[in-house]
């Protein structure tokens, strides 16, 4: 059966389980939605007339329950029983976390009926330099705290994320688009081969910082914000790859990935990292000194930052344009941590990315 023809059937699922939750209701339009740059695709479903919601998205969820990632390396032993999706969902569910409701679950369609939570994207509001932008953040570290502090405490073999580590050979498999790709566009004076070592080194020590129930991708256009005129929450959405990591992986992503570094200023970066570990402290979960917590965000950082050089690369040469924008942000996430105190353990990509010239770029096809 071709694409088509499977997502005419999930729509007529889609519309079948509308017409059965919502009596009466059905679809009067369908609006395609931007997936960013995994294999799942998404439609907003507008609604008429509803006792129920306006709208809500329809999920398709694509050919693999696993991400690359865990297929190749074998992070996980056996195929999991349900899609990640579901299994994640029912755990943050229960931890209070604010995630998108599950209407409907059609697993032969591998298709997901869920809650419309919006299109007020966190990250939006950072651009928009909106008066709370700080508020906000804070409201996303409190959110993290949630998930790393009682996610971790709670979290049991039922879900799947528990039985995924972060460890080092992840790490450096994300840097290997970088040898493979980045490097040669952004610093092709470098030999990649000279950089292995370090690479592995940074691998190892990221991989032997404590683990906890983490997002993975927890970043501002993942996290969307609703206000009932009392309260602001931020519903989470994209967690099917959530793993165990160290805490300072997601803190990483939500405060530098892609532009963000650029909306935040270094005193906020700092205010927010000292209220993450002040509320690990108060929780009796701070399981490094201030110190090497501090090491430890920098290093990830670093890691994130070089995996996302190759990764916009790979998007580019893939088709998938719109990304390599963010390369002169990403290079200069790496510099900073290279030119500070870790920067002497890494002489050779300190020295790399100093020779890094993203004006060399070739300009992106419009999306």
């Amino acid at each position: 059966m071709d694409r088509d023809a499977v997502d005419d059937d999930r729509v007529a699922w889609a519309r079948d389980s509308i017409e059965r939750l919502w009596s009466g209701a059905t679809i009067a339009r369908i609006d395609t939605l931007r997936g960013d740059a995994s294999a799942r695709r998404f439609s907003r479903l507008i609604l008429v007339p509803s006792k129920g919601p306006a709208s809500a998205i329809l999920v398709d969820l694509g050919p693999d329950d696993l991400p690359r990632y865990a297929r190749v390396l074998g992070l996980v032993r056996e195929p999991p029983a349900e899609p990640p999706w579901i299994n994640v969902h029912r755990f943050l569910i229960a931890l209070g976390i604010a995630v998108p409701a599950l209407y409907a679950f059609s697993a032969s369609r591998r298709a997901l009926l869920i809650e419309d939570v919006g299109e007020t994207a966190l990250f939006d509001l950072l651009r928009a330099r909106r008066p709370d932008s700080a508020d906000l953040l804070r409201l996303a570290v409190e959110n993290l705290l949630a998930l790393h502090v009682e996610g971790t405490r709670r979290i049991d073999s039922r879900c799947v994320a528990a039985k995924i580590a972060y460890d080092a050979r992840l790490f450096r498999w994300e840097m290997l688009e970088f040898t493979e790709i980045g490097c040669a566009r952004v610093a092709p004076e470098v030999d990649p081969v000279s950089l292995e070592p370090e690479l592995d080194s940074l691998a190892r020590e990221l991989g032997k910082f404590p683990r906890v129930l983490s997002h993975r991708d927890y970043h501002g256009h993942n996290l969307f914000v609703q206000n009932d005129g009392r309260h602001t929450v931020l519903r989470v959405i994209d967690f099917q790859d959530a793993l165990m990591a160290p805490a300072a992986q997601d803190l990483a992503v939500l405060l530098t990935t892609r532009d963000t570094g650029s909306l935040i200023a270094s005193a906020l970066e700092e205010k927010l990292l000292h209220f993450y570990y002040t509320g690990l402290v108060r929780r009796g979960a701070a399981d490094l000194p201030f110190k090497e917590f501090m090491r430890s965000y920098r290093l990830c950082v670093l890691q994130h930052a070089l995996k996302m050089i190759g990764r916009f690369l790979l998007f580019e040469r893939d088709g998938k344009f719109g990304y390599t924008e963010f390369l002169p942000h990403t290079i200069a996430q790496a510099r900073r941590i290279l030119d500070g105190p870790d920067g002497s353990s890494f002489p050779r990509l300190a020295a790399s990315m100093q020779l890094a010239d993203n004006l060399r770029l070739a300009p992106e096809k419009p999306l």
